[in-house]
């Protein structure tokens, strides 16, 4: 079986007959191994230019060696013709002659995107009290989405390039939970203080937000991906009840959105999910993944098993920030076996993962070594 008809089988109500492997996260670990993944330089990501992307993220994919491909809009026709790179050591402009705008990234930090090293967070000086000052802070409402526009533009091209050169692989993207995208307009001081004292601007919010990611959805499939990673943090640090009144309708809405659209959609809870886990299950996603137990709670692959009992697929939690860094190939080798089994018991419906993203220090080799050994005891159990 290739890797795609592994994830496709672990969806359907029969399970797989072997186990697929892949890693969450995967864009941390190229910002942090890009010298090891590829010999094109860091900025060729922004480049407008649809043969180098290609060419850098075949080697990437190629090293990687999972049996998931993430795939991303790429720039339209237009912006290919408009925009232009201006290159220095540790930084690029972007400057866009359609627009006449100028954006200046800076080279990833290793382990971090900040590249002053400080926490990333918002904080605004006065957090919004109706409605209306909530809306001001937001970004603009998507545009009604158009298929064939978007086909029409280019900006599905550089995906189809990307599946056609490893067909083997399942097309898969990222999305944001509708509640955490509010994380990036408040920061944490400011979500956390909304969600306790003005419950319903949060609630209007998630409302907009729902609109953004269904929107994002609907680029994604229309590029190609067959599978979306729904992306929720910090709301383990809420109480259930917070969490079914800001959560779980909309989160329900954008799951049945992406599958409406055609594809399969994994809820990724980080954090703690035991005292709601009722409240996952019922928003309804395909699948589910946890992190690894750590920052005081237990998340124990088999107990999940046991609860999910073959409800919805799951994946794996290896532990990305010990055992994938240091442990030897019979430890790594033993661990994916419980795991596995554990998937065993959730009637097959199952694809082996870490828990969280790939440490800094991980080597490549090392999580070469984790989808080798994967792929052949997901094979053979």
């Amino acid at each position: 079986m290739t890797g795609k008809e592994k994830i496709l089988a672990a969806f359907s109500k029969e399970g797989t007959p072997e186990f697929g492997v892949v890693i969450c996260y995967e864009g941390i670990f190229i910002r942090d191994h890009w010298s090891e993944l590829t010999s094109y330089p860091w900025y060729t990501v922004h480049l407008p230019d649809l043969e180098s992307h290609i060419n850098y993220y075949s080697e990437i994919n190629s090293k990687i060696n999972q049996d998931w491909l993430v795939i991303y809009p790429f720039y339209s026709h237009q912006e290919r013709k408009s925009i232009r790179v201006e290159i220095f050591d540790d930084r690029v402009k972007i400057l866009d002659n359609n627009t006449h705008s100028t954006k200046e990234i800076f080279k990833p930090k290793i382990a971090g995107w900040n590249i002053t090293g400080s926490v990333q967070s918002i904080k605004i000086k006065k957090l919004p009290e109706t409605i209306s000052e909530m809306d001001r802070l937001l970004p603009e409402r998507p545009a009604k989405f158009s298929r064939d526009d978007f086909i029409a533009e280019g900006r599905h091209e550089f995906a189809q390039a990307m599946i056609k050169r490893f067909p083997e692989r399942i097309p898969f993207c990222h999305v944001g939970s509708p509640l955490w995208k509010l994380y990036g307009v408040v920061g944490f001081e400011g979500m956390m203080t909304l969600i306790v004292t003005n419950p319903e601007v949060v609630s209007y919010a998630c409302e907009r937000f729902l609109e953004t990611s269904i929107h994002l959805a609907q680029q994604e499939t229309a590029a190609g991906a067959e599978v979306l990673w729904i992306e929720e943090c910090l709301t383990d640090m809420i109480s259930p009840a917070a969490f079914e009144r800001f959560n779980v309708p909309f989160m329900k809405k954008l799951v049945s959105a992406i599958r409406e659209l055609g594809a399969k959609s994994i809820y990724y809870y980080c954090g703690n999910p035991w005292d709601r886990m009722d409240k996952i299950f019922e928003i309804g996603a395909d699948a589910l993944a946890f992190e690894e137990g750590k920052k005081g709670f237990e998340i124990d692959i088999e107990k999940v098993a046991e609860v999910v009992n073959g409800k919805f697929v799951i994946l794996g939690n290896l532990d990305a920030i010990n055992l994938l860094p240091k442990a030897d190939e019979e430890t790594l080798a033993e661990e994916i076996k419980r795991q596995m089994r554990a998937g065993i018991k959730n009637k097959r419906r199952f694809i082996m993962s870490i828990g969280s993203p790939v440490t800094p220090d991980t080597t490549l080799g090392q999580v070469q070594l984790y989808c080798d050994i994967s792929r052949k005891i997901g094979g053979i159990l």
